[in-house]
């Protein structure tokens, strides 16, 4: 199976200036590694405002100016460049934004949909595009003449999905798409993201909502502090006594059909000399504190913990 996006110790850090001329680099990714097959959703899940949404950034090269970046991203196993993630951006690889803000508030929706044209005939040509696209996801040609304001949350993502699919994208980098949608709402976005891959697409959906997760991706990698500590298949997250990792463990006997199972601690905001969760995991040890494990293959599951790789875990 073709890898259509591989991401390979990625590193983001972005240059402050504190207290006058002090600089201070703030490193908010480390070390990220994941990849994305064809027809296949992998999904990254993380707390919210941890810096996930830096990986869609950093992939489509729209970073700010103060950004460090380390490591290699490839597409279809060719190394990303700046200069091929502007060719590819908007045609091949897609986001899905997060914000209905995206959609200008001056534009009617389908005249958003359709972008900018050479002239009247591939405006036309867009056009018709554009209107089998949203009569495919439920938007009715009165939703053609609409202003993003006129819009419920539900067809407004409905809309931000259609704009991307316009160019028939290889990969598309579905950022939060969810939060602020009624249960209906959220069904039918799970179901649209599904559906693109049985139509071939391949899909990076970058959310907080561990449901969301669970019910669309083939694969969830665990970010926790600017990590990603644990890749594995939704299948084994259905029995957390499958998962490697302690604190992924931790995160699904917290859900309410298991009990709210809350362990204490919170996630760093600071980088730490060693493990990321050595101060909430409650099976430390001394080589942990100050020695940060790699992430590494076993079996097809990515897991980063020294307790695992010296075979002292026991899940």
């Amino acid at each position: 199976m073709e890898k259509v996006l591989e991401v390979n110790n990625l590193s983001i850090s972005f240059t402050q200036y504190v207290q006058g001329l002090n600089r201070h680099d703030l490193k908010v990714i480390s070390d990220l590694s994941l990849d994305v097959n064809e027809k296949e959703i992998v999904a990254i899940l993380g707390s919210s405002g941890s810096g996930k949404s830096l990986l869609a950034h950093s992939i489509l090269g729209i970073l700010p100016y103060n950004a460090h970046v380390t490591g290699e991203i490839k597409y279809k196993g060719n190394t990303l460049t700046q200069e091929n993630k502007e060719e590819l951006r908007g045609k091949e690889i897609c986001l899905i934004p997060q914000s209905v803000n995206f959609l200008d508030p001056l534009m009617k929706v389908s005249e958003i949909a359709i972008g900018e044209c050479q002239n009247d005939k591939e405006h036309d040509e867009k056009k018709v595009k554009q209107r089998e696209i949203f009569a495919k996801y439920g938007l009715n040609e009165s939703v053609d003449e609409m202003y993003p304001f006129e819009l419920s949350g539900g067809m407004a993502r409905k809309v931000l999905l259609s704009t991307a699919l316009m160019n028939n994208p290889v990969l598309l980098i579905a950022d939060e798409p969810t939060p602020g949608l009624d249960a209906q709402s959220v069904k039918e976005t799970i179901m649209d993201l599904k559906n693109l891959k049985e139509n071939g697409q391949s899909v990076l959906l970058i959310t907080h909502e561990i449901d969301v997760a669970l019910k669309t991706a083939d694969r969830i990698a665990i970010f926790y502090s600017g990590y990603v500590i644990e890749i594995n298949t939704v299948e084994n997250f259905k029995n957390q006594h499958n998962l490697l990792h302690p604190y992924t463990q931790a995160l699904i006997e917290a859900l309410p059909r298991n009990g709210f199972k809350f362990t204490e601690g919170v996630q760093p905001l600071e980088v730490v000399s060693g493990c990321p969760y050595y101060e909430n995991c409650p099976i430390r040890t001394g080589k942990c504190e100050n020695n940060i494990p790699d992430l590494v293959e076993h079996e097809g599951i990515m897991i980063r913990c020294f307790n695992y790789l010296e075979g002292n875990y026991e899940s």
